[in-house]
């Protein structure tokens, strides 16, 4: 807070600015990253370059990307004396549904600059970019390790959830198909500054390569997680028939429920992962057939 006085600077609501100020919990999260020489660290929010300079002690190379000026002149001076550290002062969002081209490729150049290296995202990030910026992470084909990130708790919950919960719905879908998601802390909100007025939690979010590979198309499937959790409370069935009813006859579509063993009245809500995945397969091998 001295240091925003000092500078005349205060925090952006616009851009979800709260910002971290319990060491302890900044120690947390760079040590569950498990960082090493080999990993490269993609984080968003420099804010002043605290976490920053922390991860560049012990990682191989920390790429932050700061869209506020004023931040991004904090985090410059902070991180002034390492060069493993490459500050962006950009959007890392090109639209929300992609990544910056620019951080992807900064973040690929220092991937290869050494044989074996990893790519972990650690960060505390703005709340109104988390769920688009993690859903884009994992959509590329950067070779990703580990997520470790702070973002809201009801967010976390959503991403962790299950079938019959609430909160259940595309994005825990699409993450847990490729992914184990682990709420690891919550986080009430006089740890930041300033105060949210929500909580918070930093969330955990492994790999699960073997799981990704049943995928047949994953562009294909995240858009039908997306588009069948729109409607909610309509019978599945229903909802796929008009998703692709240009591309495939209803009898087909019933054809592909009835292979899965799913009954044409089930929800989307209903499914577990691993039936919308299976189901987002046969799918695309009818929508291919029918040509």
């Amino acid at each position: 807070m001295d240091l925003f006085n000092k500078h005349g600077f205060n925090p952006r609501g616009d851009l979800g600015q709260n910002f971290l100020i319990d060491i302890n919990i900044i120690e947390f999260i760079v040590e569950e990253a498990e960082l090493t020489a080999d990993d490269v660290v993609l984080e968003v929010g420099s804010g002043t370059g605290g976490m920053t300079t922390f991860m560049g002690v012990g990682a191989g190379h920390v790429v932050s990307v700061e869209y506020d000026n004023n931040m991004y002149g904090l985090a410059a001076a902070q991180t002034a004396n390492f060069d493993n550290i490459t500050l962006m002062n950009q959007d890392a969002l090109k639209t929300k549904n992609l990544i910056a081209p620019e951080v992807i490729a900064e973040v690929q150049k220092q991937l290869d600059a050494k044989p074996g290296r990893r790519l972990k995202m650690v960060a505390n990030l703005p709340y109104n970019i988390a769920t688009p910026l993690i859903s884009n992470l994992v959509a590329t084909e950067l070779p990703w390790e580990k997520i470790v990130a702070t973002i809201q708790l009801e967010l976390a919950e959503r991403m962790a959830s299950s079938p019959g919960v609430s909160k259940y719905g595309s994005l825990a879908a699409w993450l847990q198909a490729q992914a184990k998601v682990k709420i690891i802390k919550r986080m009430p909100p006089t740890i930041f500054w300033p105060r949210p007025k929500v909580d918070s939690a930093v969330v955990k979010i492994s790999p699960l390569p073997q799981k990704r590979e049943q995928i047949v198309d994953r562009v294909f499937y995240q858009d039908f997680v997306r588009r069948a959790f729109q409607h909610r409370r309509k019978h599945l069935r229903s909802v796929v028939c008009s998703m692709y009813r240009k591309q495939m006859p209803k009898p087909a579509v019933d054809e592909c429920f009835a292979g899965q063993g799913i009954i044409p009245e089930i929800r989307g809500e209903e499914l577990e992962v691993e039936q919308l995945v299976s189901l987002s397969n046969s799918l695309k091998n009818a929508i291919l057939l029918h040509k």
